[in-house]
């Protein structure tokens, strides 16, 4: 009896042990082996480059959205480029203004997943690209991104984030992140996609749940759903500063866990076996490693403590723990860790934050409209006048190409001759239209998976953009 119960012991064990370490060993493992050998070519250069449509959606971005601005204005892209930002603040909205570009702006803040429907509906090119009003972007991301779309079986184009930190453990995460999505989308498809670069076909967009606190994961995973790719490309960077406290980090990645939990939730459906060919990363890159893998982790710590009286490994394991978290304690005060202990607190960090989420999660705690520190101008950047006005800089030029525009967009009629617009229902028509509520139907009173009430995907004159497509669900 006794070795029966020891027996069931170890199984226990080894269970849990695994199910800990999956996110973070076992599934690197597996897509670093599946991707082997597979090396998928860049894309050459198109014969006709796509027009692009950039959206930032920002709020309490006054102090850089003029640096943003010129950055984009000035990018190397060869084919016509639109720039739309929506702004939920005034201050954002004069400054982005006085850089002549297309404003909407709603006076109060009103999440990012609206933001995003807003700026999407008044787009008029082939592709939408998202960015951050915070993120500087690489000399050639955006050529690098758009040679993507000459594959008609690609719908959006994760760029690579990098981070500019100084003690180097948030970059440590953020090149390990980079590795597994070079290595998902050498398989077919990435559904590691970030707010700072992501580009996608209009025509393959459907509105967000205003309520959605990861729009940009959500947006993947509607572009997979249609039969469509996600691939990644690492020469679509951006760069923007670490958070300047932990504090700020462990508000941010534990929001953006329990987002993420929320949305596999709503989108359990997505979870089934062989429901799409990335099925199985979004058990390993997702759920496992930000759930499972901390809870399993912690009923490992609670089973060594009785077991510490009588084994030797039990207590190797326990301060191996009591070390890590003690890393990941100085590196939380601003200390940076000797040596391997910096890995170690890092990875203690990443489970206590997954905790963080999971306890989020459970306690309806995940916000769209979430709180977001005053923006600091990037040094060198001229100041801002009263009321968050931001100089005109001398020479600086409108959004090029025939689709660029300055100030507020025309709502009306006249409207259409801007060119082909994918847009709700009323909009552009003169007839009221709720463009705070646009994407509130989807999904928002059901569970998805449920009764599906989304809007249907808009249709427009972009469908013609490339080769004729079927949507259909990925295999």
């Amino acid at each position: 009896m006794a070795g029966v119960r020891a027996l069931g012991r170890g199984a226990t064990v080894a269970f849990l042990g695994a199910t800990t370490v999956y996110g973070h060993v076992l599934y690197p493992v597996y897509i670093g082996l599946k991707s082997r050998g597979r090396n998928p070519e860049a894309p050459a250069d198109p014969d006709e480059w796509p027009s692009v449509s950039v959206v930032v959606a920002a709020y309490r971005e006054a102090a850089v959205i003029g640096t943003k601005l010129d950055e984009l204005q000035t990018a190397d892209y060869p084919g016509a480029l639109e720039i739309i930002v929506v702004a939920d603040d005034e201050d954002t909205a004069t400054a982005a203004r006085r850089a002549g570009v297309r404003v909407l702006s709603s006076g109060e803040r009103l999440g990012k997943a609206r933001a995003v429907n807003r700026g999407v509906s008044a787009a008029t090119s082939d592709v939408v690209l998202l960015t951050d009003a915070n993120a500087s972007l690489a000399p050639g991301a955006l050529r690098a991104a758009m040679r993507h779309f000459s594959d008609p079986t690609v719908g959006a184009v994760a760029g690579e984030k990098q981070v500019d930190d100084p003690q180097g453990a948030q970059g440590f995460y953020w090149k390990f992140e980079s590795w597994l999505k070079r290595c998902e989308s050498a398989t077919g498809a990435t559904i590691g996609v970030v707010g700072e670069f992501l580009a996608f076909r209009r025509d393959a967009f459907r509105p967000l749940p205003a309520d959605v606190a990861v729009d940009d994961a959500w947006l993947a995973l509607d572009v997979l759903e249609s039969g469509l790719r996600v691939v990644y490309e690492p020469e679509a960077y951006s760069v923007e500063t670490s958070s300047p406290t932990y504090s700020e980090e462990w508000e941010r990645r534990t929001r953006i866990v329990a987002g993420n939990l929320d949305m596999m939730w709503r989108r359990r459906a997505t979870m089934a076996p062989g429901a799409l060919s990335v099925t199985p990363q979004l058990w390993g890159h997702r759920v496992v490693r930000s759930s499972f893998g901390p809870m399993a982790h912690v009923a490992l710590v609670a089973m060594s403590v009785p077991a510490a009286r009588h084994s030797w490994g039990a207590r190797l394991f326990l301060a191996g723990n009591l070390a890590g978290a003690a890393s990941a304690a100085a590196l939380a005060n601003g200390k940076t860790p000797p040596g391997p202990s910096r890995l170690a607190a890092q990875v203690f960090f990443l489970q206590a934050v997954a905790l963080g989420g999971v306890r989020r999660f459970l306690a309806h705690d995940r916000p769209a409209v979430w709180p977001k520190p005053e923006r600091v101008a990037p040094e060198g950047a001229p100041a801002l006048g009263a009321g968050g006005e931001q100089p005109a800089v001398e020479g600086s030029a409108p959004a090029r190409g025939p689709l660029g525009g300055a100030g507020e967009p025309v709502i009306g009629p006249e409207a259409a001759a801007t060119g082909p617009i994918i847009l709700p229902p009323n909009f552009g028509t003169g007839q009221p239209y709720d463009a705070d509520g646009f994407g509130d139907s989807y999904g928002s009173a059901d569970p998805y998976g449920q009764a599906d009430t989304r809007q249907p995907r808009p249709q427009g004159p972009a469908d013609t953009f490339g080769p004729e497509r079927t949507y259909r669900p990925a295999q």
